[in-house]
């Protein structure tokens, strides 16, 4: 028997998981060159495709978090000197 008709995939993918460098600039609010600088100082997790980076959103948010905590640990230690 012949499959007619449009194939279909099990796998949903949401676009709004993986970010450009331009649609992570909106989200972080800062230029886009910003987020070049962090990419090159492996700063921030990226990873390309073909020649363009990507984000994944899951690993940004965690990301931030942490940086979030190492910056309020680091005020509390300051203050505390």
């Amino acid at each position: 028997m012949k499959h007619i008709g449009p194939r279909t995939t099990s796998v949903e993918v949401s676009p709004q998981t993986i970010l450009t460098v331009k649609e992570m600039s909106e989200y972080l609010r800062v230029h886009p060159a910003t987020i070049y600088r962090l990419l090159r100082a492996k700063q921030i997790p990226g990873f390309r495709v073909g020649g363009e980076w990507r984000f994944d959103m899951g690993m940004i948010d965690r990301w931030r978090s942490e940086e979030e905590q190492t910056a309020v640990s680091a005020r509390y230690r300051k203050r505390a000197s």
